[in-house]
């Protein structure tokens, strides 16, 4: 970690708010929970939360911000229209952009919804010894959109989309062990091995995030991801929306301990 990397959840929404951060999130204000944002209008509310509500694994719900409202009880003092370090504006389906903050995009009829990431359960796999070749090589998580389909809610359905860590095969029942514990950021994996069984022809072209080495002796390990939600915006035609970027997270005050179940 660099001189210049935020140690805290608001230290790091600061330097968002202030242009000094838009890198992937992974690895940094180590300890607390990492969200998932996407932004919808009210109309369009209860339809998204019963997406979420279908299909808990890759949309576990942390919090829902009313509309009107950009401070979430997870982060006092947050902004979400400027403390995440890059999102994305889709209208009509289509995505429009990405920017660094959306103040001026920002409507009283937007709800807002705060959804677990696999990067808060990161840190107990690092200290159970199991590697994240992501953080080892600075770069992000490799995610793949796949042939599985989502249980639809309205105008929302799409596929199911997975985040992808190569483990070695000997630390494989480890890491499911792990992240089981975390079921609110994803818990433990969809898949193990085998990419073509979810319809991924091609792990070095990964549809979000950067492609990572998978060296001898390991396997790809498959979690449901945050951006499942992103792939039913493209889906539904929603005439607008905003969500984070992929990778590039909203971090809170929570504590990702706070997240863990069982011993």
């Amino acid at each position: 970690m660099s001189d210049d990397t935020p140690r805290t959840p608001a230290e790091l929404r600061r330097a968002c708010r202030d242009g000094r951060w838009d890198r992937p999130t992974a690895g940094v204000a180590g300890g607390s929970v990492q969200a998932n944002l996407v932004v919808v209008p009210r109309e369009a509310a209860f339809d998204f939360l019963l997406f979420c509500q279908r299909n808990p694994k890759p949309c576990p719900v942390i919090e829902v911000v009313e509309a009107g409202r950009v401070e979430p009880a997870c982060a006092p003092g947050a902004d979400l229209r400027t403390d995440l370090p890059r999102y994305r504006v889709y209208r009509d389906g289509k995505l429009a952009g990405e920017r660094a903050e959306v103040r001026d995009l920002w409507r009283d009829d937007l709800v807002s919804f705060l959804i677990g990431c696999s990067f808060s359960f990161e840190e107990a796999l690092s200290a159970a010894g199991v590697p994240l070749r992501h953080v080892e090589s600075c770069s992000n998580v490799p995610m793949y959109r796949t042939a599985v389909a989502t249980a639809a809610a309205g105008r929302f359905r799409g596929p199911l989309v997975v985040s992808m860590r190569p483990v070695p095969a000997a630390q494989v029942a480890l890491a499911v062990q792990v992240t089981a514990r975390f079921e609110r950021v994803h818990g433990a994996p969809v898949h193990v091995g085998a990419p073509e069984a979810l319809g991924i022809r091609d792990l070095s072209r990964p549809d979000w995030g950067d492609p990572v080495e998978i060296r001898p002796g390991e396997l790809p390990v498959f979690w449901a991801c945050g951006v499942t939600p992103q792939a039913a915006v493209l889906a539904s035609g929603l005439p607008f929306c905003i969500t984070h970027a992929p990778g590039h997270m909203f971090v809170t005050d929570l504590a990702n301990a706070s997240l863990a179940t069982g011993g």
